[in-house]
Protein backbone atom coordinates (compact mmCIF):
# COMPACT_ATOMS: atom_id res chain seq x y z
CA UNK A 1 0.00 0.00 0.00
CA UNK A 2 1.34 3.43 -0.96
CA UNK A 3 1.37 6.39 1.43
CA UNK A 4 -1.28 8.03 -0.76
CA UNK A 5 -3.56 4.99 -0.51
CA UNK A 6 -3.00 4.94 3.27
CA UNK A 7 -4.22 8.52 3.66
CA UNK A 8 -7.19 7.94 1.36
CA UNK A 9 -8.20 4.97 3.51
CA UNK A 10 -7.65 6.96 6.70
CA UNK A 11 -9.77 9.81 5.34
CA UNK A 12 -12.63 7.43 4.59
CA UNK A 13 -12.51 5.71 7.98
CA UNK A 14 -14.95 8.06 9.71
CA UNK A 15 -17.42 7.64 6.85
CA UNK A 16 -17.35 3.85 7.00
CA UNK A 17 -17.55 3.78 10.80
CA UNK A 18 -20.54 6.14 10.81
CA UNK A 19 -22.26 4.14 8.08
CA UNK A 20 -21.71 0.90 10.00
CA UNK A 21 -23.07 2.46 13.19
CA UNK A 22 -26.18 3.78 11.45
CA UNK A 23 -26.88 0.38 9.85
CA UNK A 24 -26.38 -1.53 13.08
CA UNK A 25 -29.42 -3.67 13.94
CA UNK A 26 -30.89 -3.25 10.45
CA UNK A 27 -32.00 -6.58 8.96
CA UNK A 28 -32.56 -5.41 5.37
CA UNK A 29 -30.98 -2.62 3.31
CA UNK A 30 -31.78 -1.27 -0.16
CA UNK A 31 -28.75 0.30 -1.88
CA UNK A 32 -30.17 2.79 -4.41
CA UNK A 33 -27.88 3.58 -7.33
CA UNK A 34 -25.34 1.03 -6.12
CA UNK A 35 -23.17 1.36 -9.24
CA UNK A 36 -20.26 -1.01 -9.84
CA UNK A 37 -19.00 -0.68 -6.27
CA UNK A 38 -20.64 0.07 -2.93
CA UNK A 39 -19.21 1.46 0.34
CA UNK A 40 -21.11 -1.33 2.07
CA UNK A 41 -18.19 -3.58 1.14
CA UNK A 42 -16.18 -1.79 3.85
CA UNK A 43 -18.54 -2.39 6.76
CA UNK A 44 -19.52 -5.42 8.81
CA UNK A 45 -22.56 -6.69 6.97
CA UNK A 46 -25.16 -8.17 9.32
CA UNK A 47 -28.15 -7.64 7.04
CA UNK A 48 -29.64 -8.79 3.75
CA UNK A 49 -29.11 -6.21 1.02
CA UNK A 50 -30.38 -5.47 -2.47
CA UNK A 51 -28.59 -3.24 -4.99
CA UNK A 52 -30.48 -1.38 -7.74
CA UNK A 53 -28.96 0.58 -10.62
CA UNK A 54 -30.02 1.60 -14.13
CA UNK A 55 -26.66 0.87 -15.79
CA UNK A 56 -26.42 -2.82 -16.67
CA UNK A 57 -22.58 -2.98 -16.93
CA UNK A 58 -22.36 -1.60 -13.36
CA UNK A 59 -24.71 -4.29 -12.06
CA UNK A 60 -22.69 -6.97 -13.85
CA UNK A 61 -19.48 -5.62 -12.29
CA UNK A 62 -20.81 -5.32 -8.74
CA UNK A 63 -22.17 -8.86 -8.88
CA UNK A 64 -18.58 -10.10 -9.16
CA UNK A 65 -17.76 -8.41 -5.85
CA UNK A 66 -20.62 -10.24 -4.07
CA UNK A 67 -21.55 -7.18 -2.01
CA UNK A 68 -25.32 -7.66 -2.11
CA UNK A 69 -27.63 -10.65 -1.90
CA UNK A 70 -29.80 -9.55 -4.83
CA UNK A 71 -29.58 -7.07 -7.70
CA UNK A 72 -32.10 -5.17 -9.78
CA UNK A 73 -31.55 -3.30 -13.05
CA UNK A 74 -33.92 -0.36 -13.15
CA UNK A 75 -34.43 3.39 -13.07
CA UNK A 76 -33.95 4.50 -9.46
CA UNK A 77 -36.39 7.37 -10.04
CA UNK A 78 -39.06 4.68 -10.23
CA UNK A 79 -38.05 2.50 -7.28
CA UNK A 80 -41.60 2.74 -5.96
CA UNK A 81 -42.61 0.45 -8.84
CA UNK A 82 -40.05 -2.19 -7.84
CA UNK A 83 -40.29 -2.19 -4.05
CA UNK A 84 -43.27 -1.99 -1.71
CA UNK A 85 -43.69 0.67 1.00
CA UNK A 86 -41.91 -0.19 4.26
CA UNK A 87 -40.18 -3.18 2.63
CA UNK A 88 -36.61 -2.45 3.89
CA UNK A 89 -35.39 -1.44 7.34
CA UNK A 90 -32.97 1.04 5.75
CA UNK A 91 -32.65 2.63 2.32
CA UNK A 92 -29.34 4.22 1.34
CA UNK A 93 -28.27 6.41 -1.61
CA UNK A 94 -24.53 6.98 -1.44
CA UNK A 95 -23.22 9.49 -3.99
CA UNK A 96 -26.46 9.34 -5.97
CA UNK A 97 -28.80 12.35 -5.58
CA UNK A 98 -26.28 14.75 -7.15
CA UNK A 99 -26.63 12.85 -10.45
CA UNK A 100 -30.17 14.20 -10.86
CA UNK A 101 -31.77 17.60 -11.22
CA UNK A 102 -32.85 18.90 -7.81
CA UNK A 103 -36.56 18.24 -8.42
CA UNK A 104 -35.83 14.64 -9.44
CA UNK A 105 -33.53 14.16 -6.46
CA UNK A 106 -36.26 15.29 -4.08
CA UNK A 107 -38.70 12.87 -5.71
CA UNK A 108 -36.17 10.08 -5.20
CA UNK A 109 -35.77 10.98 -1.53
CA UNK A 110 -39.54 10.86 -1.02
CA UNK A 111 -39.64 7.40 -2.55
CA UNK A 112 -36.78 6.24 -0.33
CA UNK A 113 -38.60 7.51 2.75
CA UNK A 114 -41.72 5.58 1.78
CA UNK A 115 -39.81 2.31 1.23
CA UNK A 116 -37.80 2.55 4.47
CA UNK A 117 -39.22 1.24 7.72
CA UNK A 118 -36.57 2.66 10.04
CA UNK A 119 -33.93 4.81 8.37
CA UNK A 120 -32.83 6.66 5.22
CA UNK A 121 -29.14 7.48 4.66
CA UNK A 122 -27.86 9.80 1.94
CA UNK A 123 -24.28 10.77 1.04
CA UNK A 124 -23.64 13.65 -1.36
CA UNK A 125 -21.03 16.39 -1.92
CA UNK A 126 -21.62 19.74 -0.24
CA UNK A 127 -22.88 22.08 -2.96
CA UNK A 128 -22.41 21.52 -6.66
CA UNK A 129 -19.22 19.72 -7.63
CA UNK A 130 -18.76 19.15 -11.38
CA UNK A 131 -18.23 15.61 -12.59
CA UNK A 132 -18.40 14.40 -16.15
CA UNK A 133 -19.48 10.97 -17.43
CA UNK A 134 -16.71 8.38 -17.07
CA UNK A 135 -16.00 4.75 -17.97
CA UNK A 136 -18.64 4.97 -20.68
CA UNK A 137 -21.36 5.53 -18.08
CA UNK A 138 -23.48 8.58 -19.00
CA UNK A 139 -25.19 8.52 -15.59
CA UNK A 140 -22.00 9.60 -13.78
CA UNK A 141 -22.52 13.29 -14.56
CA UNK A 142 -23.39 15.62 -11.66
CA UNK A 143 -26.48 17.76 -12.17
CA UNK A 144 -27.32 19.29 -8.77
CA UNK A 145 -25.81 20.61 -5.56
CA UNK A 146 -27.07 19.87 -2.05
CA UNK A 147 -26.69 21.77 1.21
CA UNK A 148 -27.19 21.12 4.91
CA UNK A 149 -30.56 22.90 4.99
CA UNK A 150 -31.89 20.72 2.14
CA UNK A 151 -31.80 17.78 4.52
CA UNK A 152 -32.36 19.39 7.91
CA UNK A 153 -35.72 20.82 6.82
CA UNK A 154 -36.78 17.25 5.95
CA UNK A 155 -35.87 15.97 9.40
CA UNK A 156 -32.38 14.64 8.70
CA UNK A 157 -29.38 14.74 11.01
CA UNK A 158 -26.38 15.83 8.93
CA UNK A 159 -22.71 14.94 9.47
CA UNK A 160 -19.68 16.26 7.60
CA UNK A 161 -17.43 13.78 5.80
CA UNK A 162 -13.92 13.73 4.26
CA UNK A 163 -12.64 16.82 6.02
CA UNK A 164 -12.60 20.50 5.11
CA UNK A 165 -14.04 21.23 1.70
CA UNK A 166 -11.47 23.86 0.68
CA UNK A 167 -8.68 21.24 0.70
CA UNK A 168 -10.23 19.21 -2.14
CA UNK A 169 -11.05 19.96 -5.77
CA UNK A 170 -14.59 19.47 -7.06
CA UNK A 171 -14.16 16.51 -9.38
CA UNK A 172 -13.25 13.18 -7.70
CA UNK A 173 -12.40 14.85 -4.35
CA UNK A 174 -8.71 15.21 -5.19
CA UNK A 175 -6.45 17.05 -2.74
CA UNK A 176 -5.77 20.51 -4.22
CA UNK A 177 -2.43 21.44 -2.71
CA UNK A 178 1.16 20.22 -2.52
CA UNK A 179 2.89 18.58 -0.82
CA UNK A 180 0.04 16.06 -1.08
CA UNK A 181 1.03 14.16 2.08
CA UNK A 182 0.89 17.29 4.26
CA UNK A 183 -2.48 18.42 2.93
CA UNK A 184 -3.79 14.86 3.00
CA UNK A 185 -2.91 14.68 6.69
CA UNK A 186 -4.58 18.04 7.34
CA UNK A 187 -7.69 16.78 5.56
CA UNK A 188 -7.78 13.69 7.79
CA UNK A 189 -7.31 15.77 10.95
CA UNK A 190 -9.97 18.27 9.88
CA UNK A 191 -12.53 15.46 9.79
CA UNK A 192 -12.77 15.73 13.59
CA UNK A 193 -14.22 19.23 13.13
CA UNK A 194 -16.17 18.88 9.89
CA UNK A 195 -18.03 15.85 11.28
CA UNK A 196 -19.80 18.14 13.74
CA UNK A 197 -19.78 21.24 11.50
CA UNK A 198 -21.03 19.81 8.17
CA UNK A 199 -21.12 23.22 6.48
CA UNK A 200 -17.29 23.04 6.37
CA UNK A 201 -17.10 19.52 4.93
CA UNK A 202 -16.51 18.18 1.45
CA UNK A 203 -19.42 15.73 1.75
CA UNK A 204 -22.64 15.45 3.71
CA UNK A 205 -23.98 12.29 5.31
CA UNK A 206 -27.67 12.81 6.05
CA UNK A 207 -29.58 10.37 8.26
CA UNK A 208 -33.32 10.31 8.89
CA UNK A 209 -35.08 8.06 11.36
CA UNK A 210 -38.47 7.09 10.02
CA UNK A 211 -41.34 7.36 12.47
CA UNK A 212 -43.03 4.03 13.05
Amino acid sequence: MSIRQFFVGLGDLSYYKTLEKELNKMTSVLDVGCGSWSPLIHIKKTFRSVGVDIYKPSIEEIKKKKIHDEYKIGNVLKIYTYFKPKSFDAVVALDVVEHFEKKEGLQLIKQMESIAKKKVIILTPFGFTPQHPMDGNPYQEHKSGWYVHDFEKRGYKVYGMRGFRFIRTGEYATIKYKPWILWGLLSVLSQNISYFVPSTAYQLLAVKKIKQ
